[in-house]
């Protein structure tokens, strides 16, 4: 194990300036992961019409192809950052994901491009569970939430960003002509563009530090199997199930409509990618980045207030809100309405999800954060990424059989999802308070 065999000291941390730039690294690989997942909600026509496919064959390829193997992979790979330099592990994530977004460029069918974004999947696997472990070595507890919080606007900024320019430019790519790769349509040629980039990020996050690991659990093994691991949560099945299956609720939510707002817009607006891209994808990134950052500075108050619960609390504000504004924002009588419900949706659907993590951080000892980390995102990331836009589709597919009841399907899934959401952290209270508690006797 690397930098970590002794448990760090509570005054040894490293300089808060440098903390920060470890943040700015890790948002900036976000942000880039983020590009490169969304990019293809903007898509969906050119790409439908290219290779011949179902609304129902994309969410796959947004939802599934992407999240089987970006969460079956993530519980290896947080095995492995719970023993090795988190650093490296990032860097060659960041690298092969790159590469694979690039490659869906290539795709001439269904099966390619699925396989591709497998790809993007497998290599997105390796940022957060090593991420997450890595910034409860860099920061103090009193601002773990908030860096979290911080290194997590990258969903937003990157979505945003996705939606900013990827609508721009996908009104003014035009097609090319390459010795090798042959003709490439405008959508293949925005695959290529926003991938390589990445390239250069994979580079910049070997110049990152592998920090000290502290919070280790006393008297407990430097080298934790996965059985320990699951063994440590089933002890504490209420504390981290709850949570698990209560923010895959919010995940779920937010995935599953995202995938398919800017679809929404043009088929009950008729707005095009150009239109709705860089309108909807400015609110994502803005609302999204304030609400991470006001989530996490409402969990440290409630948290400074006597609330060891305050990061779940978030969760359960975020819910509660989302309850009508996801049922309304669809149902708008006009598009600059529904984009003006929507940008609220966002803030309060980005509200919780860096405190959801930090909350994990707190109860968990360092040997087995990474392999958590991956836990959670395995189960939050097949049900909320990898099932929700899916069931949009299908609500739409197969409840409505037609194109325009999108906006019902959105407004169906929304409210479904943020009663679950809430109910099932409402009943986390306790037990996370009590997991909070154990947690005290470590060193």
């Amino acid at each position: 194990m690397t930098n970590d065999a002794k448990n760090a000291g509570a005054d040894d941390y490293p300089s808060e300036g440098y903390a920060w730039y470890v943040v700015g690294v890790l948002v900036l690989a976000y942000t880039v992961s983020y590009v490169d997942r969304t990019i293809l909600t903007l898509m969906v026509k050119p790409i439908r019409e290219s290779l011949g496919i179902s609304d129902v064959q994309i969410s796959l390829l947004h939802g599934l192809a992407f999240a089987i193997f970006y969460t079956v992979l993530g519980v290896p790979l947080g095995w492995l950052a719970d023993r090795a330099d988190r650093t490296k592990i990032i860097a060659v994530g960041i690298f092969v994901w790159s590469l694979m977004t690039a490659l869906c460029g290539l795709s001439r069918s269904f099966i390619q491009m699925f396989m591709a974004r497998v790809g993007v999947g497998i290599g997105e696997a390796a940022l957060s569970p090593a991420a997450y472990s890595m910034l409860n070595d860099y920061f103090r507890p009193a601002r773990r939430t908030l860096a979290i919080s911080v290194y997590a606007t990258g969903v937003y900024i990157g979505s945003g960003l996705a939606l900013i320019v990827g609508g721009g430019v996908i009104a003014v790519t035009p097609a090319l002509d390459l010795p090798i790769a042959g003709h490439l349509e405008p959508w293949q040629v925005v695959f290529l563009a926003v991938g390589l980039p990445g390239l250069f990020v994979a580079a910049l996050m070997l110049t990152v530090k592998e920090p000290i690991r502290r919070g280790l659990l006393k008297g407990g093994s430097g080298r934790p199997t996965l059985g320990d691991t699951i063994a440590f949560v089933r002890a504490r099945t209420a504390a981290y199930g709850l949570h698990f299956v209560g923010f895959s609720m919010l995940t779920m939510l937010w995935s599953g409509c995202a995938a398919w707002i800017p679809t929404f817009f043009a088929r009950s607006f008729d707005w095009t990618p150009a239109q709705t891209g860089p309108l909807f994808g400015t609110a994502v990134a803005v609302f999204g980045t304030l609400g991470l950052t006001m989530g996490g500075l409402l969990a440290e108050r409630l948290k400074a207030r006597g609330a060891p619960d305050g990061n779940i609390r978030v969760g359960i504000i975020s819910a509660v809100a989302l309850f009508p504004l996801g049922i309304a924002a669809p149902l708008m009588p006009s598009a600059e309405l529904a984009l003006a419900v929507y940008a609220v949706f966002v803030f309060f659907s980005s509200l919780p999800f860096g405190a959801a993590a930090a909350a994990l951080q707190e109860i968990t000892p360092n040997q087995m954060r990474g392999q958590v980390s991956a836990l959670y995102l395995f189960v939050v990331n097949l049900t909320g990424i990898g099932l929700g836009p899916t069931i949009v589709a299908s609500i739409t597919q197969y409840g409505f059989g037609e194109d325009a009841a999108l906006k019902y399907s959105l407004s169906i899934t929304a409210g479904i999802a943020a009663v679950l959401a809430a109910t099932l952290l409402t009943l986390c209270l306790k037990p996370y308070r009590d997991s909070v508690a154990q947690a005290q006797n470590w060193t």
